[in-house]
């Protein structure tokens, strides 16, 4: 049996036998001149590879009166008619639209409709969307679940939204009520109230409270975040002053500080994990059934700059919001929301909730999530098939038929992701080539050994990752080596959780382990459960042939459960040389591996073509998963992986990679050549808790 670990987006196990299909449909708007705008639309049916345009001529035109829209603001039904009418008016753009709901309903998906709002038009932000109707019956779109709604916007923030396990989710309520808003006419926020509100609006997620007397402060907000918080649930006021949104917290002492909505941005996109939604709810005077006036549009103002600086998903209110209405809207917003992570369709469903509200239109959600999740259930993508396997999987540990190969998603949570070095390295040294090609490692590496030399990157490499341990473990001692620092919060890592991937390996036999990290946080961890391991790398390139070797002093030397081999396949940080790190040393190390078998040993060849295969914290689109399948695939005795099950997965879910379960899981037959495949969805954490838990169950069952 063969086992690949981690994730992209992820279906929960509630829903993976009647998982939705959606279809997406992007309209974008951009000023043409004077109050004319030019509308794009771009169809991705449902399974579809390919953006379809929608309009012959690429783009439409429209005409939008803001200043009769104003005029129209406390009239919801006429305000709905003329921005409907305005914007469906060109025909073209009226028949795309039903060929892009038809077509949806046809195959029984759900249509996602996305507005993009060009930065050539800001103005646009202003205008109600939300309560657009249909051009053909005049019903509202976007009460519901048949079509999800929200104001879609891109950032410069290229890291990718990592989501969490279902059961995980936390949130952070902050409610500010400053001593002295009665000075500025501002009615007291009814804090008992709006926290009772927002924990029982938010069920099984876990929360903690910064609810005024000082606790609502800039700083408390954002040191609390730093334990990483999953949401972000803001009560204040607010107002907005030039264009620039103003949010009234409070100082230590508790009375006010004003924090502009630029700086609460700044704040939040240096967090190193920011939360994935964040909620700006209207605050209720105390006694009062609506919130203050001088509070309206400010959290919808800012909510477009929270999504630019990176935040994935924003939910905020365009007005003054009634009592009832976010009564009635919250909890049935965080229920759906926990139904399945779809974050545009619990507002869908929430909105239709509150439909016959004067006010039902104000909550409005920024994204930037393609999928529109933020979580997942950690399993197999076959619920049944996988169950069933796990006694494969058991049988084939306790017997020495298995070989597990570790990636970098063991290690991300202690020094971060390949992707942060890639794009600090890129932004630091003026990386010259597509946005997109900035979180990429190899591709980054190469462009620094170019322009500097071969060692600079493998230099940079080691400062960067002291730097990130220094920073992230401030009890590490100051002076130590870098090995030294890896093993000291290893080893304390280990030690504070049971849970430790690397712990849970080295207390199971296996004979051999392999691993494409540069670290010896598993050779420090066979040692604390008893066990003598040696270590080897793979000798890839010239410079490292003369490396000493187990096999030069005991030829005869056979791995076992009590003497493992650790083998380093892509180098070890003590020997740079040794490391692959740049897009040559990937090339060169996949002609080394494949033009002289003997660069392997041969008992490593053999676990990697007669064992199941293990696979823990990859990503299938990263440059070491793809290098490590074509050398795995290379190696002789191919025909004998056929005789094991396979299950594959990745590291933890993100959002922009890969795609769909049976998509992956079909990628990965193709790389095995036609072997079974069965996919397990989550982190190698993830894994590695259920392992730990059915290996204890397995031997007391014995």
């Amino acid at each position: 049996m063969s086992l690949c670990l981690g994730g992209d987006t992820v279906i929960p196990k509630t829903q993976a036998n009647h998982m939705t299909t959606y279809a997406d449909l992007e309209i974008a708007l951009r000023r043409r001149d004077g109050a004319g705008y030019a509308v794009d639309l771009r169809f991705s049916p449902p399974g579809g590879e390919v953006d379809v345009r929608l309009i012959g001529s690429g783009s439409a035109d429209v005409s939008l009166d803001l200043e009769q829209l104003r005029a129209l603001s406390l009239d919801v039904p006429s305000y709905a008619h003329l921005l409907s009418g305005s914007l469906f008016n060109d025909p073209a753009l009226k028949t795309a639209f039903s060929t892009a709901r038809n077509t949806a309903h046809a195959q029984d998906a759900t249509l996602r409709v996305r507005l993009f709002i060009d930065p050539s038009a800001p103005e646009l932000h202003s205008l109600r969307w939300e309560v657009l109707q249909d051009p053909d019956d005049g019903s509202y779109l976007f009460n519901g679940e048949q079509i999800l709604f929200s104001r879609y916007l891109s950032s410069l923030d290229w890291r990718p939204v990592a989501l969490r396990p279902q059961s995980q989710l936390t949130a952070l309520i902050v409610i500010a009520n400053p001593a002295n808003l009665d000075q500025f006419q501002l009615a007291p926020v009814n804090v008992a109230g709006e926290l009772a509100r927002a924990q029982s609006s938010m069920y099984s997620i876990r929360t903690t409270a910064l609810a005024s007397a000082g606790k609502a402060t800039l700083n408390n907000l954002i040191d609390s975040l730093r334990e990483g918080y999953d949401i972000l649930h803001l009560v204040c006021h607010g107002t907005i002053v030039q264009g620039e949104p103003w949010l009234w917290m409070e100082d230590d002492k508790g009375n006010i500080a004003r924090v502009a909505g630029s700086e609460l941005s700044t704040r939040l996109n240096e967090l190193q994990q920011r939360p994935r939604l964040v909620v700006l709810a209207s605050c209720q005077g105390a006694g009062s059934g609506d919130g203050n006036a001088a509070s309206s549009g400010t959290l919808a103002a800012l909510g477009p700059r929270l999504a630019e600086a990176g935040i994935p998903a924003v939910l905020a209110m365009q007005g003054s919001v009634s009592m009832d209405t976010v009564a009635k809207f919250m909890p049935v917003f965080f229920r759906e929301l926990l139904r399945d992570g779809q974050i545009d369709r619990a507002v869908g469903v929430a909105r239709g909730e509150v439909r016959d509200r004067p006010d039902y239109w104000m909550p409005v959600l920024f994204m930037r999530l393609r999928s529109g999740r933020i979580w997942y259930v950690p399993g197999f993508a076959d619920d049944q098939k996988g169950f069933e396997r796990w006694p494969a999987l058991l049988s084939g540990i306790r017997q020495g038929r298995c070989t597990p190969i570790l990636g970098s998603g063991l290690i991300e949570s202690l020094i971060g992701s390949s992707r942060d070095i890639a794009q600090r390295w890129a932004e630091n040294y003026h990386f010259p080539m597509a946005p997109s090609d900035r979180e990429d490692l190899p591709n980054v590496a190469q462009y620094l050994s170019v322009t500097q030399d071969f060692q600079f990157p493998r230099d940079k490499l080691r400062d960067y990752l002291r730097n990130q341990i220094l920073t992230r473990y401030p009890t590490a001692p100051q002076d130590a080596a870098l090995d030294q620092l890896l093993e000291f919060v290893g080893a304390q890592r280990r030690r504070d959780n049971p849970a430790e991937p690397h712990r849970v390996l080295a207390g199971l036999p296996f004979p051999i382990y392999i691993t494409t990290n540069p670290d010896k946080l598993l050779e420090g961890a066979l040692v604390e459960a008893g066990r003598s391991p040696q270590s080897e790398i793979c000798r890839w390139n010239s410079d490292i042939e003369a490396l000493p070797s187990i096999y030069d002093k005991q030829p005869d030397y056979r791995p076992d459960a009590d003497h493992p081999l650790v083998y380093h396949l892509f180098g070890r940080l003590s020997e740079p040389e040794s490391v692959v790190l740049t897009e040559d040393d990937y090339f060169d190390y996949l002609i080394g591996v494949t033009s002289n078998k003997d660069l392997i040993p041969v008992e490593v060849r053999r676990a990697l073509a007669d064992t199941a295969l293990l696979f823990l914290g990859f990503h299938m689109d990263d440059w070491n998963f793809r290098v490590l399948f074509r050398s795995i695939m290379r190696q002789e005795g191919g025909v004998r992986r056929s005789r094991y099950s396979h299950v594959a997965a990745q590291i933890d879910p993100e959002q922009g990679r890969i795609l769909e379960p049976e998509r992956a899981r079909h990628y990965l037959e193709q790389y095995f050549q036609g072997a079974d495949v069965s996919i397990y969805w989550g982190s190698a954490e993830d894994f590695m808790k259920e392992l730990a838990t059915r290996s204890v169950a397995a031997v007391a069952g014995t």
